[in-house]
């Protein structure tokens, strides 16, 4: 599944299934609009609702989130977004942690939690770019 998009790998999981955009709108307690929007890459379902998909479409939540994302220009992976939220979060910690200092806000303890928490992020991204 790793070459299509998630809107076109529903479509085709669904199909195979011999649903219907109503069906599995109803199964998913959506509209068939929603489905529509999923299938064309316009949204998204609620992430809490992916194991319910994966299930109905039987396939793993894995298998199911193995598919390339709709960005603009360049595709990128499920992998290749985590990694690029764990090098912000590592950012932005450590910006929060320059300006409340700078502000006098800042208790140490704070401080260091933000930083430890921004370093661990780097540190997995680090990690995970090195595969």
């Amino acid at each position: 599944m790793g070459g299509r998009t998630f809107g076109t790998t529903i479509a085709e999981l669904r199909k195979g299934k011999g649903l219907t955009q109503l069906e599995l709108a109803n199964m998913m307690n959506v509209t068939d609009k929603a489905v529509s929007k999923w299938e064309r890459d316009i949204s998204y379902p609620d992430t809490a609702s992916i194991p319910r998909l994966a299930e109905i479409l039987g396939v793993s939540v894995d298998d199911l989130l193995k598919c390339k994302g709709t960005g603009q220009g360049k595709k990128e992976s499920i992998e290749d977004t985590v990694m690029l939220v764990l090098r912000c979060v590592g950012l932005a910690m450590g910006v929060a942690v320059a300006a409340l200092a700078a502000l006098g806000k800042l208790e140490t303890e704070s401080g260091l939690a933000m930083l430890g928490i921004g370093l661990a992020c780097i540190a997995l991204q680090f990690f995970g770019d090195r595969k």
